[in-house]
Parts: structure tokens; C-alpha cells; sequence
């Protein structure tokens, strides 16, 4: 796969992240893609052809490797980074539909500002919270699928055509188990990142409102006191203007 690729795509999410947003995209591409096509892919190079079996039954190790190891490390790594990373790709589209949207928009320029931000803002929060979803969904399959997060150094299989119960010996487990451990605790803290950005979107958009709500306040008792001035004076002038009118009939 074109990693190089996927990352350039990832970038453009950049310019509508937040801080903590951008912390977490580099935290994937560093320690995660970097990680998995550097190093991970040549420890899990010759999963299949340096996985024995103490028996020469043809299909005998075939079958035991897909009984305990139904989908290969890389492979699952590669399936989690691709659907976490998809819920930023939706945002980088929302956007372009919005830029669409004003170019041809003869609604004022506040207007649509306040109206994008809006749907952006859901459109962002709702990412943020699908990728915790598909974090959390593929830890847990990572243990369904291997108990511990260890990777097991001997197994023993009697699955058909093993003529008995044998014994199956897995390559350099103890250097697998620690990449196991290094792409699982990556996916952790991209965990934390995710929910730090969504409290920090939650306030931000609590700030947001109240501080409309206090322009509007004094907005609107600015109003009052401008009316409340315009009556005072209507009245002082009548009160002139009756005052006066006494006066000259009196002096009739």
C-alpha cells in the first residue's frame, strides 16, 4: 500500500484540526505507519514459511497456521489504521462541500461563516468520536483474536490432516510480542488524544455559546437604554413644551 499517499491525504485534514488533532496525526504517521512499514513488516516477513510443525503430513502446517493466526499482524494493523483514519477523510469532504456551498451562497458573509462552523464543528465531533469507536473496537479484537497480546511461542495443533496432536513453533515471538505491545500502547495514546480533543471541541463550543449569549445580552440592553434615553428626552420636551404653554396663558 501507498502509505506515502494516504499521509499526503491525511495532511490536507490538518488546516481544520485542532492541536490536539494535529499531535494525533503525527503520532500516527511517526509511530504507527512509520513503524509498520520500517520495522514491523520484515519481523512478520516469514510468518508463514518459518512457522513448523514437528510432522511432515502435507497441509499439516497450512492449517494449523490459519487455526492460530486467522489474519496476519500487518494485515489487521494496516485494516485499523485505514478505517480509524476515514472518519477524518468525511471531515476533509464536509469542508470542500462547504467551500462550494459559499462560493455560490447569496447569503451574507456572517451568516454562512455562523452556519459552517456549526455543521462543521458536529461533522468534526462526530469524527473524533467514531475514531475512539474503531480504536477501542480493534483493541478488542486484538485480544479476542490473540489472548494476552502475547504472541505464543509453541502450539500445539490437531487440526485435519495433522495425523495426531504436534507441536508448532512460531519465529522470533518475543521480538513480535514487543511490537505487539509498541503498536498497541500507540493505539492507547491515540485513545487519549481523541478524547482530549473531544472534551476540548465540547468546551470550546460551550465557550463559543455563552459568549454569543453575553453579546446578545448586552446587545439587546444597549437597546433598551438608547430607548429608554429616547423616552426621557420625549418627555423632557413635553414637559418643556407644556410647561411654556402654561406660562403664555397665564401671561393672557
Amino acid at each position: 500500500m501507498n502509505w506515502a499517499g494516504f499521509y499526503s491525504i491525511l495532511s490536507g485534514v490538518n488546516r481544520h484540526s485542532t492541536g490536539i488533532g494535529r499531535i494525533w496525526l503525527s503520532v500516527v504517521f511517526i509511530f504507527r505507519i512509520m513503524v509498520l512499514v520500517v520495522a514491523a513488516e520484515s519481523v512478520w516477513g516469514d510468518e508463514k514459511s518459518a512457522f513448523t510443525c514437528n510432522t511432515q503430513q502435507p497441509g499439516c502446517n497450512s492449517v494449523c497456521y490459519d487455526h492460530f493466526f486467522p489474519i496476519s499482524h500487518i494485515r489487521l494493523w494496516a485494516l485499523q489504521l485505514i478505517i480509524v483514519s476515514t472518519p477524518a477523510l468525511l471531515v476533509a469532504m464536509h469542508v470542500a462541500h462547504l467551500q462550494h456551498q459559499r462560493r455560490n451562497s447569496y447569503e451574507s458573509l456572517a451568516t454562512t461563516t455562523r452556519r459552517s462552523w456549526r455543521s462543521l464543528w458536529w461533522t468534526y465531533t462526530l469524527s473524533v468520536i467514531f475514531r475512539i469507536i474503531f480504536e477501542v473496537a480493534f483493541m478488542y479484537l486484538f485480544y479476542h483474536i490473540y489472548p494476552g497480546y502475547a504472541m505464543i511461542r509453541l502450539v500445539k495443533c490437531g487440526e485435519y490432516p495433522c495425523p495426531n496432536t504436534v507441536d508448532c513453533f512460531v519465529s522470533r515471538p518475543t521480538e513480535k510480542t514487543i511490537f505487539t505491545i509498541f503498536m498497541l500502547a500507540t493505539s492507547g495514546i491515540c485513545i487519549i488524544l481523541n478524547v482530549s480533543e473531544l472534551f476540548f471541541l465540547i468546551g470550546k463550543a460551550c465557550t463559543r455559546r455563552r459568549l454569543r449569549h453575553e453579546d446578545s445580552y448586552r446587545g439587546h440592553e444597549s437597546r433598551q437604554n438608547e430607548m429608554n434615553t429616547l423616552l426621557t428626552v420625549d418627555s423632557i420636551k413635553k414637559a418643556s413644551a407644556g410647561q411654556e404653554k402654561g406660562e403664555h396663558c397665564a401671561t393672557s
